[in-house]
């Protein structure tokens, strides 16, 4: 099977797997569906565009005309569970999955270290300091919880890159200790926030722990805005990305502009990692385990290990989510998803599969 084929057949599988994974969770709730409905439910949302009708849209955009794939015939009150209640945290969970596994491959190729995550240069602490801060004292940060950390995330990823920066150039290891250094401050003021935050804690340390609950199809359409511009771009620079790994003086060798590409990796991988975390909260392990999962099925190419592990942490984190929900009790993702990756992190680390990349 030539490379073409066999990238193809990864993704189509992987496509399937998350069809798959979807429908499953959906059948999941106080109410049972079977998968069937919950098939046919999803399907019958599938829509393709016949026209625009000029004058029927709002301000100067034109209303979009759409015609519908299929007509299952489907109970009413199914298709209500799925559509308005279920499906919109899914698709978050996917969305935000896709977004995590896909940056933390980039991150571990970047930094060459397999305990590189989205987070490592500070995206989640400066996340989190910006949501904490909202919901401890309101009125100094009006920007609503979301967007606060969305800023606070990506203020904190460009800093730490400018504090990194040396005579033009940004080495690896500064960029990784100011990312250190730099988490370790924000953790403190996270904290310092925490012990003032009264009645507002249990919102807080919810939101530390990673949430799906309150999912709305508005936080699903930022996301995959946000994913949809950037993931394709770090599936452009694969290739460049692959020659990094080979160190900066071959890679300049090659033609790579080095300072230039890492730039532009860095930045798109922390936007997309902050848009995450912006409306789910800090998920961890994602973006660490899935892609090493990935590397041992499909190697160390980044031209498919990118968009392979973007499609397996998607599904993973619908999977996760689910069983965060599927209990007496439900539970923050986030726990779910550090109770699942950590074994299996130890599991590569005992089999000696997680080595300097």
């Amino acid at each position: 099977m030539n490379g073409r084929a066999r990238a193809t057949g990864w993704v189509a599988g992987l496509t399937a797997l998350l069809f798959g994974v979807v429908v499953g969770a959906t059948t999941i709730g106080p109410v049972s569906l079977s998968a069937i409905a919950v098939a046919k439910t999803l399907l019958n949302e599938l829509v393709i565009p016949t026209g625009v009708a000029l004058g029927s849209g709002s301000g100067f955009a034109p209303a979009i005309e759409t015609t519908a794939v299929f007509d299952f015939a489907v109970p009413e009150t199914t298709a209500l569970i799925v559509t308005q209640i279920r499906l919109p945290r899914i698709l978050l969970a996917a969305v935000v999955g896709l977004s995590l596994g896909a940056a933390g491959t980039v991150m571990q190729g970047l930094f060459r270290n397999p305990m590189a995550d989205p987070s490592i240069i500070g995206v989640s602490s400066g996340a989190a300091v910006g949501a904490v801060a909202t919901i401890a004292v309101p009125s100094l940060i009006p920007l609503g919880l979301r967007p606060a950390a969305f800023v606070g995330a990506v203020v904190t990823a460009f800093a730490v890159y400018a504090i990194a920066r040396e005579n033009g150039r940004t080495p690896v290891a500064t960029l990784l200790l100011a990312g250190v250094a730099v988490q370790t401050l924000l953790g403190a003021v996270v904290s310092y926030l925490l012990l003032h935050s009264g009645e507002s804690l249990e919102r807080a340390v919810y939101w530390l722990m990673g949430d799906l609950a309150a999912s709305t199809y508005d936080q699903v359409t930022f996301t995959l805005l946000w994913a949809l511009v950037g993931v394709p771009v770090l599936v452009a620079y694969a290739s460049d990305l692959n020659v990094l790994l080979l160190g900066e003086e071959e890679a300049h060798h090659l033609g790579v502009a080095v300072e230039r590409t890492r730039a532009i990796l860095l930045g798109v991988a922390s936007i997309v990692t902050a848009a995450a975390v912006a409306v789910a909260g800090v998920i961890g392990f994602v973006g660490l385990i899935v892609p090493h999962a990935m590397r041992l099925l499909v190697g160390p190419d980044h031209r498919l290990l990118l968009p392979t592990s973007a499609l397996a942490g998607a599904s993973f984190l619908v999977a996760a989510d689910a069983v965060a929900r599927s209990g007496p009790a439900e539970m923050p993702v986030g726990i779910v998803t550090a109770a699942l990756g950590a074994p299996f992190f130890l599991y590569l680390l005992r089999q000696r599969e997680v080595t300097e990349l």
